[in-house]
């Protein structure tokens, strides 16, 4: 047998003691014991979608020399089974390395409480893209505040216009605002003014651009230049292009700036305006002055005559 089953499990749940805080012991049915990986079934609603493979793996290998370091969290359900909260890749390294019993902190959660510290663990992650940490805040934020995630992302730009003194008409209460910036706090992660600033444009992003940035098949500053490609033909196929090649940041640009339709002569136009408000500005000067008002006369002759000629 291997020796590794002997070893004392840590109690720690890494990334969610601070969320849970005091009301941990409270909730705690059994800590540190090892159970049957078969009773564990993984949730109906998983915050996490996307597992690196070569990661997982190298975890996998991990855990088949030194075990589970850290335990699953999970709580018992109705017919003596358990479902996985928080700990997922764990679990899913477990598995692929055949363990029979994995450590756990059995704990009383709703639905509710799980989800969130489901939620909690995710966003703990030192590898989490951008698009999952921004969905993963929205529906926390969510769960916490009792409303739909556009709610939450509509309540986030109330209160950056409340800040910057922006009238609104929307009243936002006191306890909303505490709400908000006690997730915040709790997660370290960001504060409220740059979560709203930075990350909630992402979610307007097209998606053939937000899927392999969620997947991190992508840094972010390529995706953006992607986006500003409005072609989605062309768009793809140099995101595959980008993925496949690893292609750095500037070559995306020269390919964008390559298959880009040049945009249309408009400078013509441009000077044309500027001369109308010049005209405009120095009427006084034009009245006083013949040989400016005889020189302009001729040119006005010039461009009605332009107009008369058929095209």
């Amino acid at each position: 047998m291997n020796s590794r089953r002997n070893k004392p499990y840590s109690h720690k749940l890494k990334g969610i003691d601070a969320y849970i805080g005091e009301t941990a012991p409270d909730k705690a049915l059994i800590n540190n014991s090892l159970i049957p990986i078969e009773k564990i079934q993984l949730p109906s609603q998983q915050p996490r979608r996307y597992f690196d493979s070569d990661k997982l793996e190298q975890l996998t290998q991990s855990v088949k020399e030194h075990g589970i370091l850290e335990p699953l969290l999970v709580r018992l359900l109705p017919d003596n089974k358990y479902e996985l909260v928080a700990g997922e890749r764990r679990y899913r390294a477990a598995t692929a390395a055949e363990l029979v019993e994995v450590p756990v902190v059995v704990k009383q959660l709703t639905d509710s409480e799980a989800l969130q510290l489901a939620l909690v663990e995710n966003l703990q992650r030192e590898d989490l893209n951008p698009v999952e940490e921004t969905e993963g805040i929205l529906q926390l934020l969510s769960l916490q505040l009792e409303i739909e995630t556009t709610e939450v992302v509509s309540l986030l730009y109330q209160m950056q216009n409340a800040t910057a003194g922006k009238i609104t008409d929307n009243v936002i209460s006191n306890s909303e605002i505490e709400s908000v910036n006690k997730i915040f706090t709790s997660l370290s992660k960001m504060n409220r003014e740059s979560f709203t600033a930075n990350r909630l444009p992402l979610l307007k992003l097209p998606q053939d651009i937000l899927e392999p940035l969620r997947q991190g098949k992508i840094e972010y500053t390529k995706a953006k230049a992607l986006a500003s490609l409005k072609e989605e033909s062309a768009r793809k196929e140099l995101m595959a292009e980008a993925i496949a090649k690893s292609l750095s940041l500037r070559e995306i640009k020269e390919r964008i700036k390559a298959v880009k339709p040049q945009p249309q002569k408009e400078e013509i136009f441009n000077r044309l305006d500027n001369a109308y408000k010049q005209v405009k500005k120095s009427k006084k000067l034009i009245r006083e002055n013949s040989r400016k008002r005889k020189k302009l006369e001729s040119l006005l002759v010039q461009i009605e005559k332009l107009f008369e000629q058929p095209s």
